[in-house]
């Protein structure tokens, strides 16, 4: 950040805000064992570091930390051209503040006034908690194992399905459970050939002809307009399903921090806690 401080950056205070930013940064270069360190980090990696961080943070720091990064990859690294930004990341814990389940009844009306490949994106993220541009990402567990990560015995306990993954934040691969039926409408979707895909910047290969990320979540907002008279957005599709699974689970006997911490993992989430915010 010396180095462009005087000609980008005239703040003494913002380059120290930088600074601090890009120190978080580099450590986690570091612990995801970067070649290069910081200084090499590339504009998907840099996506990726929000994803994660955004799980942990509000939108002020992950806002902070990424107009760093974009600073230092177009000026010193030349990662990244000058006039092309990185991508805007959600904090997680600001869009679970900020948004409200649906009911079951409401999605249906919701998904009744999209079209029908939006529709089914919507329904399918009800029923797995998908964020919105996990849609993109969606393949039988046949043909992308899951990374390892922590699993209880009550993981889907009481719902049936077919096992699909998704690639979740911070490309984290998951294992979700997407009911029967839902799973022959996808099927009955799928491309001969996976289409690229570019949402906020990010390319995903597309193996359904469904929604997706930021075009689906739009879709979501105005159909809930036009059926409901108001919207909470697509993220309230996930507050749904936390607050249903936590419900189910509790139902079927188990004690709450067992259930927040199953529907945790369900949910792709790194911690319980923020789960928790979900089910205000």
């Amino acid at each position: 950040m010396r180095a462009v401080q005087g000609s980008v950056l005239r703040s003494v205070g913002t380059v120290r805000n930088y600074e601090a930013a890009l120190t978080r940064v580099a450590e986690w270069a570091k612990s995801e064992k970067i070649t290069g360190g910081l200084t090499a980090i590339t504009p998907e990696q840099a996506v990726a570091y929000l994803e994660q961080r955004g799980q942990e943070v509000g939108q002020k720091t992950l806002d902070m930390e990424r107009q760093a990064m974009q600073v230092m990859m177009q000026h010193v690294t030349q990662q990244l051209p000058l006039g092309e930004p990185l991508p805007v990341v959600r904090s997680e814990q600001q869009q679970a503040l900020e948004s409200r389940a649906y009911t079951a009844a409401q999605v249906e009306r919701i998904a009744a006034a999209q079209t029908p490949r939006y529709a089914l994106a919507t329904e399918i993220a009800f029923a797995a908690g998908l964020r919105a541009h996990e849609l993109l990402t969606l393949q039988p567990q046949a043909e992308r194992t899951a990374d390892p990560r922590p699993a209880l015995e009550s993981k889907f306990a009481g719902r049936d399905g077919e096992i699909y993954t998704v690639a979740g934040k911070g490309g984290l691969v998951r294992e979700v459970l997407i009911p029967h039926e839902l799973a022959a409408q996808l099927e009955a979707r799928r491309l001969e050939t996976p289409l690229q895909v570019t949402d906020r910047g990010i390319y995903y290969q597309s193996h359904y002809d469904i929604g997706g990320g930021q075009r689906w979540s739009n879709s979501v907002s105005a159909a809930a307009e036009r059926a409901l008279g108001w919207s909470t957005g697509a993220h309230g599709l996930r507050h749904s399903y936390a607050q249903e699974r936590m419900t189910e689970l509790q139902n079927r006997g188990l004690i709450r921090e067992r259930a927040l911490e199953t529907v945790s993992q369900e949910l792709g989430h790194f911690r319980p806690e923020i789960t928790e915010v979900y089910l205000r």
